[in-house]
């Protein structure tokens, strides 16, 4: 069983329910707060220097400094067609604790990235930490993560162009990996400028290793799980337990079921021929059915 169920199984209650929207929520409010008194976002900032001096605040409000432009009508297009559907369609594919996690994850490696930019500058990075620390790139690891879950999906490239999830996320990653370069060339303090960036990609890194059974997430596989419990479990069928209850999950290898125990997670292997049902502890460990 890989790391984050094993997480999932003992903290899973602790996952934020909705917790795109209240992202959501903090950008119109830090959007507007930027329109209206932009001397304000300064005191919200992930300034390390005013931090340790007792600011500790700064270390939850710069979550508020919003991502993308300045604009209002391209915030709203933001708004509607990037954050709140491709967040939500996340959340509700991977769950609320792992999401949880993916950013509050992604808000953590933020910080101690600025923290090792405060004192490997000695402070001066500080003065940019307004513009530099922002939840831009968290947003888009957000993005990178459903691209791996939904790489075949289209979207309309400035409402015009289909584009593959896939090849968009590649389009990111080069243009992040330019920024970089980019930033490089202004010498040791193009270096702190990156540290954003470079936390959310080892966010996304972190997700992805610690992710094993991602696959089980794809459209294709959580169709394939859709069909066959269609075929096998008519509605009001379910299966006969080992003491005459009735059950809707069985392992093939040790026969147990949900009603064993109500911790025990059950998967269909989509490497065996035909469709197997297996407990937690032999979905990994079984012989193939070829």
């Amino acid at each position: 069983m890989d790391f984050m169920r094993k997480l999932e199984r003992k903290f899973g209650k602790y996952g934020i329910p909705n917790l795109t929207m209240i992202v959501i929520s903090c950008y119109v409010i830090g959007y507007f707060i930027q329109m209206l008194r932009p001397d304000i976002i300064d005191l919200l900032s992930l300034n390390v220097n005013r931090i340790l001096r007792g600011q500790i605040w700064r270390l939850v409000t710069w979550v508020l400094s919003p991502p993308g432009s300045s604009n209002l009508f391209f915030f709203i297009l933001s708004i509607v067609f990037f954050y709140y559907p491709i967040g939500k369609s996340l959340e509700k594919t991977i769950g609320d604790f792992r999401y949880t996690c993916y950013m509050l994850n992604g808000v953590l490696l933020t910080i101690i990235g600025a923290f090792i930019a405060h004192f490997l500058s000695s402070g001066a990075v500080d003065i940019y930490a307004s513009y530099i620390f922002t939840t831009y790139y968290i947003s888009l690891s957000v993005f990178l993560a459903f691209a791996v879950l939904f790489p075949d999906m289209q979207l309309l490239l400035w409402f015009v162009i289909p584009i593959k999830m896939k090849w968009m996320a590649i389009v990111y990653l080069v243009i992040m990996g330019y920024q970089v370069l980019q930033y490089v060339r202004y010498g040791s303090i193009g270096w702190y400028f990156s540290i954003p960036i470079l936390a959310s990609l080892l966010n996304f890194g972190i997700f992805y290793l610690t992710g094993k059974d991602l696959s089980r997430y794809r459209p294709k596989e959580m169709q394939r799980r859709r069909e066959f419990h269609k075929a096998m479990r008519p509605e009001g069928q379910m299966r006969p337990g080992g003491n005459g209850t009735i059950t809707k999950h069985k392992c093939a290898i040790c026969g147990r079921t949900e009603k064993d125990s109500p911790d025990l997670e059950f998967r269909f292997c989509s490497r065996c021929k035909g469709n197997y049902e297996y407990c937690q502890d032999h979905l990994f460990t079984h012989s193939h059915v070829q």
